[in-house]
């Protein structure tokens, strides 16, 4: 038996993790796209570094873009068994996956209008018609039931409390008279979330795959979250009559300002401006959270005694077609825009970017994590000048960050996820989903709580268990 790290390799995106069996079965965790790493991106999407035609199962941790946005590229190429997910990650997966494929369409069509010679344009990743493909091909397990995917492979999902429907994988791998229990983390999220419950407990492992995304930061507590949202919409919207540009995920990120934002208006603390959500994947988003209400913690579940719309207030306002949006750049009113992507590698929020990053009086705020590469991540960092559709900007709005607004849990929350186990009995732990010198801090934290053999895979690199 060996495992293969084909993506988040040292480094967060392009989630893939492949366990061929001596018989001949292949179990790939994860298929995401690589995102935010420059010029590598699209050559990093192009190639698995494996068969696709080869692979015998598909386990999907959760629905975000980074785990599961290459799924239609290798049904496309080849790959004709079941993905296995909860049935809230097959709902989200279904929008999102829709949503990569029309980007990809019509950036293609887009490109080749510019080139004539048929054998040089450029082909999109695959199509809407592979994702409806791909989704033909899901089965959905409940959490915390075991469930025979092969006559030598159990699988267990638990509650990986990241976004709604995200899974902490657990199999049990039957070969040559012994059993090997694998657990792959998934992205981890916060104890004491905003909306979704904690990461639940599961059984002792032989090997881990733990995510590191931040596994040298401590995040802020979250109770302030509320209260930074407030100062900066009354500092730039009411003192300096601005704008607060919020590039934000369209699922996990999105919903949790909403709550926020609604929170303050059941407090009647709201400032009364506009509100914009500027992304009908946000809007489809949303409606997937509140048709799975069995993901939300104690203390959303005692709002909604009270409150039945947690996602709606005052002033609220979905927007979804082109021309809306672009009717929003020439609105100078004071106002608040959530827009995708939250990276802002992408999206509508790229066009408010540039419409608003170079007035003093508007806010850039960022929520939640952003690769170093990634426009988002160079604003956090303090860039001072960048390029939006090939032409450069000085920044001389704000820029904010709210960093306690991560799915992703800090290295405390990491450390407690990991508590459950007996070191003893972790023949080994491999860490990914995260940048490298993330990583190596994180180790040592590991080795520090009594878990020995810490490893940190390299991109295509391969293990025998």
């Amino acid at each position: 038996m060996k495992i293969a790290f084909h993506g988040a390799a040292r480094a967060v995106t392009g989630s893939k993790h492949l366990i061929p069996l001596d018989k001949g079965v292949q179990i790939l965790l994860d298929c995401g796209l690589f995102q935010g790493m420059g010029d590598l991106t699209d050559g990093l999407n192009e190639s698995f570094g494996f068969n696709p035609a080869k692979v015998t199962y598909m386990i999907l941790s959760h629905a975000h873009i980074d785990h599961c946005g290459l799924l239609p590229r290798l049904v496309a190429e080849g790959f004709h068994g079941p993905v296995y997910c909860t049935p809230a990650t097959r709902d989200l997966a279904r929008i999102l996956l829709l949503d990569s494929a029309k980007i990809q369409m019509q950036d293609a069509e887009y490109a080749n209008k510019k080139i004539r010679r048929v054998e040089d344009q450029e082909m999109p990743l695959y199509t809407d018609k592979d994702v409806e493909q791909t989704l033909s091909q899901f089965k959905t397990i409940p959490y915390d039931q075991d469930f025979s995917i092969d006559p030598d492979v159990t699988l267990r999902f638990t509650d990986a409390g990241h976004i709604v429907g995200s899974a902490a994988v657990h199999l049990q791998l039957h070969e040559n008279g012994t059993t090997t229990r694998i657990t792959f983390s998934g992205d981890v999220g916060r104890y004491g979330d905003l909306l979704l419950k904690s990461p639940q407990t599961f059984p002792q492992a032989d090997y881990i795959l733990m995510e590191s995304t931040y596994g040298d930061s401590l995040h802020a507590d979250l109770d302030p979250i509320e209260d930074m949202l407030l100062q900066v919409i009354t500092r730039t919207c009411i003192e300096k009559k601005g704008k607060v540009i919020i590039p934000a995920f369209s699922v996990g990120r999105t919903q949790e300002l909403l709550y926020a934002l609604n929170g303050l208006e059941l407090k009647n603390k709201l400032p009364a401006i506009p509100y914009y959500v500027d992304s009908p994947l946000s809007m489809e988003a949303t409606e997937v959270l509140r048709s799975h209400p069995e993901v939300y913690n104690n203390g959303v579940k005692e709002i909604l005694k009270v409150d039945q719309d947690i996602f709606g207030f005052k002033g609220l306002r979905f927007i979804e077609s082109v021309e809306e949006s672009k009717a929003l750049n020439v609105d100078m009113h004071p106002c608040v825009i959530i827009s995708s992507s939250g990276m802002a590698e992408g999206g509508r929020v790229r066009h408010h970017i540039r419409n608003n990053i170079s007035d003093k009086k508007n806010t850039i705020l960022m929520v939640g994590y952003a690769s170093p590469g990634s426009l988002a991540g160079r604003l956090m960092a303090g860039q001072k000048r960048v390029w939006l559709f090939g032409q450069e900007y000085d920044v001389i709005a704000e820029v904010g960050a709210i960093k306690s607004m991560s799915a992703h849990g800090d290295y405390e929350d990491l450390l407690q996820f990991l508590s459950v186990q007996d070191p003893a009995k972790v023949k080994r732990l491999f860490l990914v989903h995260g940048e490298y010198e993330v990583q190596q801090k994180f180790a040592q934290r590991i080795i520090n709580a009594g878990f020995k053999n810490v490893s940190i895979p390299e991109y295509h690199q391969e293990f025998e268990l």
